[in-house]
C-alpha cells in the first residue's frame, strides 16, 4: 500500500515526536540519583550513656537537599555549606533526653528521604543507652591507683586529674562517653573516671551517702592522723594550700553528724582542725598545718573510716639522714627522646641519676633509686614502690625534646603549689650551670608528679633535640655538673625551709600533746 506524500510526511513527524518523547523520558530516568548516606555518627563518636536532661548530638553526611531523621523520626537540619567547611549534605541534630525515655545500648537508626520519596537507612557505629534515674548505676574503684578526671580532654599526659582515690570507693555513674564514666560527686559537681579503674555493681544499690561521726585527731611516732567515721567509702578530693598552709579535704555525699572532735596526744604537725558543710552533700575538713612547708600526706580508708595521714618535716633540715628518691626517667624498651647523634634519653637520665646518687650519698643522704640499670619499669610500679618506701622527697630526671631544633634550656616541674619551692630551688641551681632557662612549670599532670605522700619535683635537664644542649647532655663532665646542681638545689631548699620555720601564729601556741 502506498501513502500520499502528505500522509507520509505526517507519519514521519509523528514517529519523530514519539521517539523524542521516549528519549526524553529515558534521559529523565537517567538523571534520577538514588539517595545515599556517606556516614552517620554520634557526637562525640563514642559509645554513650545519657540521663534525662543530657543532649544526644548526631551528624549525618549524605545526599544534599533531602530530609534526614534519627531516633524514630527526630529531624536533622542540613547545614549551610558555610557552616560545614564548604560541604553540602551535612545534617546535624540534637535531642534532649526526657524522663521515661528508654534505650538500651542500641545503635541509632538514621533515614534519608529525597523529594521523590526514595529512602535509605544507616546505623551508627556506636551505641547509646538512656539511664533510668530510678535505678542508679553504681561502680566501685579497684586497684591502688584509681583516679578521677575533671573532664574528657586528653593529651600525651592523659586527662587532667582531679585526684586519686582508694580502692572500693562507691561511685554514682550518671553517664558515659567512650572509656570514661561520668561520676556525680554532688548536686553541683561531676567528674569522670576511666573504665579500667572501676567495676560496675549490680542493680539495686542506693546512691552513696553517709552521715559523719564524731572524729579524732592524734599522732604516733611517725605521723599525725585525722579519722572520720562513715557508713561507706565515699569519693573525696584533697587540696594542699599555702598562705596559710593547710590541707582541705572534701567528702562527697557526706552530711555532718559530727558533734565533737577529740584531739589526743602526740600531735606534731596539725594545728587547728575544723569542718564546714559547704553544700548539703559536701563535707569539708580544714586542717591547719604548723609548718609553712608541707612534706606530704595520704588520704585513704581503714574499713569505712576515712583516714588522713599527715607527714612531719624531718627533724633536721639537712641532707644527712634524709631519704631522697632519685628517678631515672624511661629505661629498657621505653627509650624516650633521641638526639641527632643517637643519644637516648633513657641512657642520659640513668647516667645523671647515678652521679646524683653519689653526690647525695657523700652528703650523708639515703638514696632510693627507681631503677639502677637499663630495665623497663612502668610508672605505676615506680609510684607504688615510692609509696611503700616513703621517701622524704623525690627528684625525677628527664631529658626534653622539641620539634624545633632551636628550642633549648632547662626546666623544672611540679603539680601541687605546696611543692613548688622544691622545684624553684632546683631550677635556680640548674640555671647556674649555664643552661638557658625554659621555665618553672606548675600543675604538671605527669604520673610521678601525682603522689601527695612526699615532696616531689621533675627536672627536664636540657633539650636533646638541640645541638648545643645535646653536646652538654652527652658530656660526662657536664652530667656531673648537673648532678651537683641538683644536690645544691636540695640544700638550698632545705636552708630556705629551715629559715621559714614554724608558722608565726603557731609559735605562740602551747604544744598539743
Amino acid at each position: 500500500m502506498q501513502y500520499s506524500p502528505s500522509i507520509t510526511r505526517c507519519l514521519l513527524l509523528a514517529t519523530l515526536a514519539l521517539t523524542m518523547a521516549l528519549l526524553g523520558k529515558a534521559q529523565t530516568r537517567a538523571r534520577v540519583v538514588p539517595p545515599f548516606i556517606t556516614s552517620v555518627e554520634t557526637v562525640p563518636a563514642a559509645d554513650q550513656w545519657l540521663q534525662p536532661g543530657d543532649r544526644l548530638q548526631v551528624r549525618l553526611v549524605g545526599q544534599a537537599g533531602a530530609q534526614a531523621t534519627f531516633l524514630n523520626g527526630k529531624p536533622l537540619t542540613e547545614l549551610p555549606a558555610s557552616q560545614a567547611k564548604g560541604l553540602r549534605g551535612v545534617y546535624q541534630g540534637t535531642y534532649v533526653v526526657q524522663p521515661g525515655d528508654t534505650l538500651h545500648n542500641r545503635r541509632l537508626l538514621f533515614t534519608l528521604t529525597t523529594r521523590d520519596s526514595s529512602s535509605v537507612m544507616a546505623l551508627s557505629k556506636n551505641t547509646v543507652r538512656f539511664l533510668d534515674p530510678s535505678q542508679p548505676q553504681l561502680a566501685a574503684t579497684k586497684g591502688q591507683l584509681a583516679y578521677l578526671n575533671y573532664g574528657l580532654g586528653e593529651d600525651r599526659l592523659g586527662g587532667a586529674k582531679l585526684g586519686y582515690l582508694d580502692s572500693a570507693v562507691v561511685l554514682h555513674l550518671t553517664g558515659r562517653v567512650g572509656n570514661q564514666y561520668r561520676v556525680r560527686l554532688s548536686e553541683t559537681q561531676a567528674a569522670w573516671v576511666p573504665r579500667e579503674v572501676v567495676r560496675l555493681l549490680p542493680a539495686g544499690g542506693f546512691v552513696p551517702s553517709s552521715l559523719t561521726g564524731s572524729w579524732s585527731v592524734q599522732g604516733d611516732s611517725l605521723f599525725d592522723y585525722v579519722r572520720v567515721p562513715l557508713t561507706q567509702r565515699l569519693p573525696y578530693r584533697s587540696q594542699l594550700l599555702t598562705e596559710p598552709s593547710r590541707l582541705v579535704v572534701d567528702i562527697f555525699g557526706a552530711t555532718s553528724n559530727t558533734n565533737w572532735i577529740t584531739q589526743r596526744d602526740g600531735l606534731r604537725e596539725l594545728g587547728n582542725v575544723t569542718y564546714e558543710q559547704i553544700q548539703p552533700d559536701v563535707f569539708r575538713l580544714v586542717l591547719h598545718l604548723r609548718h609553712k612547708q608541707s612534706w606530704g600526706y595520704h588520704v585513704g580508708y581503714r574499713g569505712n573510716t576515712l583516714e588522713i595521714r599527715i607527714k612531719r618535716p624531718p627533724e633536721k633540715m639537712r641532707l644527712r639522714g634524709l631519704t631522697v628518691a632519685v628517678d631515672a626517667g624511661h629505661g629498657g624498651t621505653n627509650v624516650g627522646a633521641t638526639g641527632s647523634s643517637g643519644a637516648k634519653e633513657k641512657d642520659l637520665t640513668l647516667a645523671i641519676a647515678q652521679k646524683l646518687r653519689r653526690e647525695l650519698e657523700q652528703a650523708g643522704a639515703r638514696v632510693l633509686m627507681t631503677r639502677e640499670t637499663d630495665v623497663t619499669v612502668e610508672n605505676t610500679d615506680r609510684i607504688l614502690l615510692l609509696r611503700q618506701r616513703n621517701p622524704d622527697l623525690l627528684i625525677s630526671i628527664h631529658v626534653n625534646s622539641s620539634g624545633s631544633a632551636t628550642v633549648q634550656g632547662t626546666s623544672t616541674y611540679y603539680r601541687y603549689v605546696a611543692f613548688r619551692p622544691l622545684s624553684v630551688a632546683l631550677y635556680e641551681q640548674m640555671r647556674a650551670t649555664g643552661l638557658k632557662g625554659f621555665g618553672n612549670v606548675g600543675s604538671f599532670n605527669f604520673g610521678l608528679s601525682g603522689p601527695t605522700e612526699y615532696l616531689n619535683a621533675l627536672v627536664e635537664t636540657a633539650f636533646v633535640s638541640n645541638l648545643d644542649d645535646e653536646k652538654r647532655l652527652t658530656t660526662p663532665a657536664f652530667q656531673q655538673r648537673m648532678a651537683e646542681a641538683m644536690r645544691l638545689g636540695l640544700e638550698q631548699f632545705l636552708k630556705r625551709t629551715r629559715a621559714s620555720g614554724v608558722r608565726g601564729w603557731l609559735r605562740k601556741q602551747p604544744a598539743l600533746e
